[in-house]
């Protein structure tokens, strides 16, 4: 099987919830005919257009999270570190007024010189952020925007933090407060240059595009390049009761355009409410993917689901099929996250028991 080459590139920015690149890159390395269109309609930080990229093949990421998508973006860009330091070296040497967020949170999170510079960096890519260097800069402060404090150089811009999600800002300030850890004055080029020698090196230059649009509406994979149709659809969907996806990603949210507040709205996410809504949200998707899919076009879903939801996550992803476009043709036990992995369980007062995770095949019906 062919090896997995530098993918350094695909720890950009860490998330939440992840699968590892392997997953798709193996299926797509041992099945994929060369000019296959790859599709993933729940990209996420898009490990499965990233695992295409490497392998020289062209994809689509379709997101409904401005954070995922940026992220994704952020990995498909062809670009050099000289590139993108360069870039950001520019941006803080036109020192242009910019919008500050006021609140004792942003007193404790950021030193004020680094939370100046970081919303002189916002407020740049919220006018123009459409080339490489851009896309690629803006992943890159999105990846350092928050994390716990190094003991030999700053890796992160923030006070001590968790690197996956932000936590919730009165909480915060409670732990800073009592902890007495006041923010540090940061190099923010320093960062910037560190995280871009680390992350970005010579990678196959592929046709991959990254919509922030939702999986749910037909139009969100219509493809205009006279194409056949994907040939591969490899995602993970939110597990049933996965809903926070948005509110835990609310610092880096802010900073592609939301508010610098947190956001629990859940615009444009699949809804959680009653495992029968999931499967009809599910199903709305795999009935997409199918119609924009080529008679041969194979879907491999991995699923999982939370200890604290009454439901069986691999008879919803059943059900989700059903009429869908698509025959179930294999089922695979994925095993568990290693809890020794499990990033999210680090800052979380209960840890939980991962579930058994499934891979799910199916062909066009």
């Amino acid at each position: 099987m062919k090896k997995i080459p530098d993918a350094a590139l695909n720890g950009l920015c860490p998330y939440f919830t992840m699968f590892p690149l392997d997953f798709p890159f193996k299926i797509l390395a041992r099945r994929a005919r060369k000019g296959s269109l790859v599709l993933d309609p729940f990209c996420g930080r898009g490990t499965t257009n990233f695992a295409a990229r490497l392998l020289g093949l062209d994809s689509l990421a379709v997101d409904s999270s401005p954070v995922a998508t940026a992220i994704t973006a952020a990995k498909l860009v062809a670009v050099t570190a000289e590139e993108i330091v360069g870039e950001a070296q520019k941006i803080l040497e036109e020192n242009g007024n910019s919008d500050i967020p006021q609140g004792e949170f942003w007193e404790w999170a950021f030193h004020c010189d680094v939370l100046r510079s970081v919303c002189i960096l916002r407020d740049s890519f919220l006018k123009d952020c459409t080339t490489g260097p851009r896309i690629a800069l803006r992943g890159v402060i999105l990846g350092a925007l928050h994390g716990p404090r190094q003991k030999t150089f700053a890796s992160y811009l923030s006070n001590q933090c968790p690197r996956t999600y932000a936590p919730k800002p009165a909480y915060s300030v409670r732990f800073w407060k009592e902890k007495q850890l006041t923010p540090q004055r940061v190099d923010v080029i320093g960062v910037i240059s560190r995280r871009a020698k680390r992350y970005y090196s010579e990678l196959p230059t592929v046709f991959s595009e990254v919509r922030l649009s939702d999986s749910r509406q037909g139009h969100s994979f219509s493809l205009g390049n006279g194409s056949s149709g994907f040939n591969w659809i490899i995602t993970s969907p939110p597990y049933y009761g996965m809903r926070t996806y948005i509110p835990d990603q609310w610092l880096r949210n802010w900073f592609v355009g939301g508010a610098d507040t947190v956001d629990y709205s859940n615009d444009r996410q699949i809804a959680h409410s009653t495992p029968e809504i999931f499967v009809d949200n599910l199903h709305r998707v795999w009935q997409n993917a199918a119609e924009a899919s080529n008679p041969e076009a194979r879907l491999v879903i991995r699923f999982g689901g939370i200890s604290d939801r009454k439901a069986n996550p691999l008879e919803l992803i059943k059900q989700s099929l059903i009429d869908s476009g698509w025959r179930l043709s294999a089922i695979r036990r994925a095993g568990t996250s290693e809890e020794g992995k499990r990033q999210a369980d680090s800052f979380l007062r209960k840890k939980s028991v991962p579930l058994c995770e499934y891979d799910i095949w199916a062909k066009k019906a």
